[in-house]
């Protein structure tokens, strides 16, 4: 039987509907893309797939992004008039017809500079378009002992001689990017308790300082910054060993403790840029002042300067010299940092439900002490029943996939997302 509501249902619908059309047809349309438009977007689209694949050949490029063997032909070739793409070789697939020419992409050209101002080193590195670090300077330094003008004068300068050994490798970096502890967005250092910086221009300062320090006629670079913690979480993300783990959390751990989540593939930033700060979370809340103006924050038990007062170690390499050689002052401040990170963990585990927890920094070279502590503050905080230490949810980082490089790659973002304004001759 049908209802008699059944009429005037349908009549409001339809007037619903008619409504819904007069309004979109009264909001402005967006311009269509013109030609040109959509050939920077298939560049990038080529340039992206080639880059991901590591290899593959004009074929496979057009099966996955579903355009023509034909249109994906003329954008390669443009991609090798830019020198982002190389060709090597044939490829056999089994089948029948000719074999394939090779794409990879250019291990020349256009480049990355990834800088990481860490409160103890600086650590410059130059990456290739095919992610891979091809130039690699560090140098210990002491940075909370110059003013910051200083303290990113000397990087600039390091950076300028990474520069220069690059050229002579046929690699040309087309911008910069900062690894900053602290408190970082829209290039100022916000705050960096244990560099004592406060509201500090860094992309500015730095900017000015590589201009000075620069190879001769080397070009002006563009500069940019971030987190280091974040930065070396997407470095684990794309450089790592994750296999499929595409959401995690990363706490790294320095002279303090910082933090970075990665959700389904994608730096989880909050809602100022600041999100991940889990060294300053409180474990003790009666605990010893921290710089940041808090008491019993997480870096005062487990960041490097409090472990090795609390080991009476001088350096990470005595400090694993004593742990090795079952030193009980050392193997119990070892377990308390390794509890302390399990009691900050659990908290982030239970909030963001990560599939993993990646220890990088210093902590990879003391997982055997840490680990033990932190899962066993884990398994009974963990209120899901997902934790158990043969899970191997806590993992170290890969220790090719630090901050520095992770920095470079930033800026091979920039390129493969817009081939065009970086690909060619330097100006």
């Amino acid at each position: 039987m049908t209802s008699p509501r059944g009429p005037q249902r349908a009549e409001r619908a339809e007037r619903a509907e008619r409504a819904e059309r007069a309004e979109r047809a009264e909001r402005p349309s967006s311009p269509k893309a013109d030609k040109a438009g959509v050939r920077r977007h298939n560049l990038s689209l080529v340039l992206r797939t080639v880059h991901e694949s590591g290899e593959t050949t004009r074929a496979a490029v057009a099966a996955r992004v579903g355009l023509t063997r034909a249109a994906v032909s003329s954008l390669v070739e443009q991609l090798l008039e830019l020198g982002l793409l190389v060709e090597s070789g044939k490829t056999f697939s089994g089948q029948a017809g000719r074999p394939g020419t090779v794409l990879k992409p250019a291990t020349t050209g256009p480049a990355g500079l990834g800088v990481e101002l860490n409160v103890d080193y600086v650590s410059v590195c130059v990456a290739d378009l095919t992610g891979a670090d091809r130039v690699r300077r560090t140098m210990p330094l002491d940075n909370r002992v110059l003013a910051p003008v200083e303290v990113l004068r000397r990087a600039a300068g390091i950076a300028a001689e990474v520069l220069a050994e690059a050229a002579e490798r046929d690699l040309r970096p087309t911008g910069v990017r900062l690894a900053l502890p602290g408190l970082v967005a829209g290039g100022t250092v916000h705050q960096a308790p244990n560099l004592g910086w406060n509201r500090v221009d860094a992309d500015e300062l730095f900017a000015r300082a590589l201009l000075a320090a620069r190879p001769p006629g080397a070009p002006a670079l563009p500069v940019a910054s971030d987190n280091e913690a974040n930065v070396a979480a997407l470095a684990e993300l794309w450089f790592g060993d994750l296999g499929d783990i595409r959401t995690f959390l990363h706490v790294t751990g320095e002279i303090g403790v910082g933090g970075a989540l990665v959700v389904d593939g994608r730096l989880l930033r909050g809602a100022h840029g600041f999100a991940g700060e889990i060294g300053h979370l409180t474990v003790v809340p009666d605990g010893p002042r921290c710089r940041c103006g808090s008491n019993g924050c997480l870096e005062r038990y487990a960041g490097q300067s409090a472990l090795l007062r609390a080991a009476g170690a001088r350096g990470v390499d005595g400090l694993v010299r004593r742990a090795e050689a079952g030193e009980p002052r050392t193997l119990a401040a070892l377990d308390q940092a390794g509890r302390m990170l399990g009691v900050a963990v659990s908290g982030a585990v239970n909030l963001l439900d990560p599939q993993a927890v990646v220890l990088g920094g210093i902590y990879p070279r003391l997982m055997r002490w840490l680990a033990p502590a932190a899962e066993a503050e884990l398994a009974p905080r963990v209120v899901s029943g997902l934790w158990t230490p043969t899970k191997g949810r806590l993992r170290p980082a890969t220790t090719t996939a630090d901050a520095a490089r992770g920095a470079a790659a930033l800026v091979l973002h920039d390129i493969l997302s817009d081939p065009l304004a970086y690909g060619g001759s330097p100006s």
